[in-house]
Order: C-alpha cells, then structure tokens, then sequence
C-alpha cells in the first residue's frame, strides 16, 4: 500500500472510530488521520502478534480495515483513560 493508501485509510479508520466512540477528542482533520494511520499500525501489531493473523497489505482488505479501526479505538480509550474529561468546557 502507498503513502496515500495509508493517509485514505487512516482519515477513514479515524472518523470510523471517533463515531463508534464519540466524545471530546484531540485532532480536527489532521489529528483524526493521525490517530487512525498510527491505530492501523497498532491495529495490524495487535492482529499479527496475538490473533495470529497477518494483515495484508491490500487496500480493501477487510481484515486490514478492522484492525485499522480496532487499533484507532484502543488509541482513543488510553487517550481517555490518561486524559479522561481534560478537554471539558468550563
């Protein structure tokens, strides 16, 4: 996968996660791809090492996308539970 595949599906895995788990979290555009680029990342680590099961490196791997967001989902549950409510209005 390219450089650009990598930004398309962390922008994507980021936005996915950040429904599935919405709050008040870091980013706008540039901090949800990053969280989801750097939770595809942790995503496939986590799938490879302890499910025994390699990601693709195919785009539109169904595997490579639920590790995507899975990963982006673990990113945004430590970000809270370090953070947790740091971003409240008062």
């Amino acid at each position: 996968m390219t450089i650009i595949g990598w930004i398309i599906l962390g922008l994507i895995a980021g936005v996915i996660a950040k429904i599935l788990l919405p709050g008040r979290d870091p980013g706008g555009l540039v901090g949800t791809t990053l969280t989801g680029i750097v939770g595809a990342f942790l995503g496939g680590w986590i799938s490879s090492k302890f499910l025994d099961r390699p990601i693709s490196k195919d785009f539109f791997d169904a595997g490579t996308w639920v590790a995507a967001i899975g990963g982006s989902l673990v990113l945004l549950i430590i970000y809270r539970l370090f953070f947790g409510n740091s971003r409240e209005r008062r």
